[in-house]
């Protein structure tokens, strides 16, 4: 029997580089094998990046292209130049300054040529790892993973997700569009005009949607990619820990109440008060960062960092992948 697995990417910033080495080492396993089947996969801000690149590279050429993708995506991405590399030790030091309690003059993105031209930067290598009109023409394949990608509708207050055959370029934009850093985005074909932000004011992964398919290919297994860490052994106390900690928590909000949604399914589902035609138990299986990273970090686009990002996602999903069959849900 194959067991369906639907992947779900939190987003975070720059520690979603972290996402993107888990999927490198995941995708080849889930390629390789006969038990298991990717039916989904969804990401938000960060995330969505690395969710993008995974589903893309995996329905064009496979997980080898996939892999390279998404190393690429990060890597680019990074602060290469000594002009970027500056401006990114800049802004990782004023945000360690602000979070730690220091007046710091803030400049609205609006008032800044540099939030333009960073969201040209990142459309730029959207661009060139995406054929965006062949991206859509795989999404119309029978059998192809589902894709949802996560954002908020900033004028009227709701979260929206974005399937792989209306994801384009300013979709990423919109949920990568952190508000203290980016214009917010207008998305093409929007009635009401409204404009997007990032995801992460929403669905931070969206898991409901991956839930919401027929019966045949719904997740028994979800396998989210956790870059905000659950629990925290000791109480911060100085202004630094405690902005980590509250970004943590907020970050990890809707998730969880997603997860405990499926957690309330699967009780019903063992009880017999739903109708096992229609839904299932799903497994739940959380990959966590599995260190403390301070929230200015987020920021930090620097290449030793993408790297270091990198090879720990490798690092902690090949453990998941080890210790597969002896783990126990995480709902």
């Amino acid at each position: 029997m194959v067991t369906n697995v639907a992947i779900a990417c939190q987003g975070g910033g720059s520690h979603t580089a972290f996402t993107a080495g888990a999927l490198r080492e995941l995708l080849p396993s889930l390629e390789a094998s006969s038990e298991h089947r990717l039916v989904g996969l969804s990401g938000t801000s960060g995330g969505a990046l690395s969710a993008l690149a995974a589903w893309y590279g995996l329905e064009r050429e496979g997980a080898a292209h996939a892999r390279r993708l998404l190393r690429q995506a990060w890597l680019d991405l990074s602060a290469g130049n000594p002009v970027d590399w500056f401006a990114n030790e800049a802004l990782v030091a004023t945000a360690r300054l602000t979070n730690g309690g220091a007046a710091v003059p803030e400049v609205s993105p609006y008032y800044t040529p540099a939030a333009l031209w960073g969201q040209q930067r990142i459309e730029r290598v959207l661009e060139s790892l995406v054929d965006f009109d062949r991206l859509h023409a795989l999404a119309e394949d029978d059998g192809v993973p589902e894709l949802h990608i996560g954002t908020v509708d900033v004028n009227g207050g709701e979260f929206e997700t974005f399937g792989a055959d209306t994801v384009t370029p300013k979709v990423m934009l919109a949920s990568m569009a952190l508000p203290e850093m980016f214009h917010a985005v207008e998305l093409d074909g929007d009635d009401h005009g409204h404009a997007h932000w990032d995801g992460l004011f929403s669905q931070n992964p969206p898991i409901h949607e991956l839930m919401e398919v027929p019966s045949g290919r719904k997740p028994d297994e979800l396998w989210v990619l956790q870059i905000n860490p659950q629990e925290r052994e000791s109480v911060p106390t100085a202004l630094t820990d405690i902005a980590d900690r509250r970004n943590e928590l907020s970050g990890n909000l809707s998730m969880n109440q997603e997860l405990r949604f499926i957690e309330q399914v699967n009780s019903w589902v063992e009880k017999g008060h739903l109708p096992d035609d229609q839904f299932s138990h799903t497994t739940v299986h959380r990959i966590g960062i599995g260190r403390q990273f301070g929230l200015s970090s987020k920021l930090d686009r620097s290449p030793r960092f993408v790297r270091q990002l990198l090879e720990l996602g490798e690092e902690r999903a090949g453990e998941f992948l080890a210790d597969h069959e002896a783990l126990d849900a995480e709902t």
